[in-house]
């Protein structure tokens, strides 16, 4: 059974402007009203709650250094969501985290590590791989969850609990960059697979996924980390950080469908109903959710 898990963090992310508040807290609710709720518990998941993030603070030019914006709140949030990750799959059912930013994969991560011990898939339209060893501008974890998720970032994010790395980096993928992302290379060489948007859309979405499936330590259950702005701008501007050469909603779905049934969990995240005020963009992403994990952990369940 799917678990609908709200996690309306917007902890990781930079402000929209000087002192503004990032709007993918908005998110869970807006695809609450786009129909996404009533259309998954139709097909038989339920709603599991939220769990609630601390206080956003643009703390730009105040944050002590070596450390990131939100940093304490983000490790706080991770631990709480992390201990309702464990709760639900203990109990035989599959979680669908609906966020807010990509800091969800640190509660994740934290997860995996004291529960089901698998891989990482990481579908983003960047590789997210920003870290203190190849960048002097790290700040905003939502662009840097990648690094966390594998171990290479600060230890008080990447090490919490003395858990890391979360992911083992050669059990983990990424699915979806743009061609000129800079950290594309180096990501290359650490981890299992890296698969460009390009790809997808030259060879479409099902092959990706066996890509991805054929992974050592991917084959028996992974974490599923999903960003919309994978979605090209033509029809997913609502994010923060839109790029042209991105995927359709159809090749979106095609590749969660393969992708879906044998993970453990997964997390949809970036979308901002404040880029959104009409509502059909969380409609978008409504439909791609409902369609892409109508089968989430249905052949783990099996197994």
């Amino acid at each position: 059974m799917v678990v609908l898990l709200s996690a309306p963090t917007n902890l990781g992310l930079r402000p929209p402007v000087r002192g503004g508040v990032p709007g993918t807290a908005k998110a869970p609710e807006a695809l609450r009203e786009a129909g996404l709720h009533r259309r998954m518990t139709q097909a038989g998941a339920v709603d599991g709650g939220v769990v609630l993030p601390g206080r956003y603070v643009d703390d730009d030019g105040r944050r002590a250094p070596g450390t990131v914006r939100n940093q304490e709140e983000i490790v706080a949030h991770a631990r709480r969501l992390a201990h309702r990750l464990h709760r639900i799959h203990a109990s035989g059912e599959t979680p669908l985290v609906l966020g807010g930013d990509c800091s969800l994969v640190i509660g994740a991560g934290l997860a995996n590590r004291t529960g089901p011990r698998g891989g990482l898939v990481h579908i983003d339209g960047h590789t997210d791989f920003r870290h203190p060893g190849n960048s002097a501008h790290v700040g905003s974890v939502a662009g840097e969850d990648l690094a966390v998720a594998v171990g290479r970032h600060l230890p008080a994010l990447s090490d919490i609990d003395g858990l890391g790395p979360y992911f083992a980096p050669a059990c983990s993928a990424h699915v979806g960059h743009r061609s000129e992302d800079e950290h594309a290379e180096e990501l290359r060489g650490l981890i299992g697979a890296v698969v460009p948007a390009e790809d997808v859309i030259l060879h479409g979405g099902a092959r990706a996924a066996s890509r991805v499936r054929a992974v050592d330590g991917l084959e028996s259950g992974y974490w599923i980390q999903v960003d919309v702005d994978v979605l090209d701008p033509s029809h997913m501007p609502a994010v923060d950080s839109p790029d042209p050469g991105g995927l359709a909603p159809e090749e979106m779905v095609e590749l969660l469908r393969a992708l879906a049934p044998h993970a453990w969990g997964a997390a949809i995240t970036v979308f901002d109903p404040d880029l959104d005020p009409g509502g059909a963009y969380a409609r978008t992403v409504a439909e791609i959710v409902a369609e892409g994990f109508g089968e989430l952990g249905s052949a783990l369940a099996r197994a």
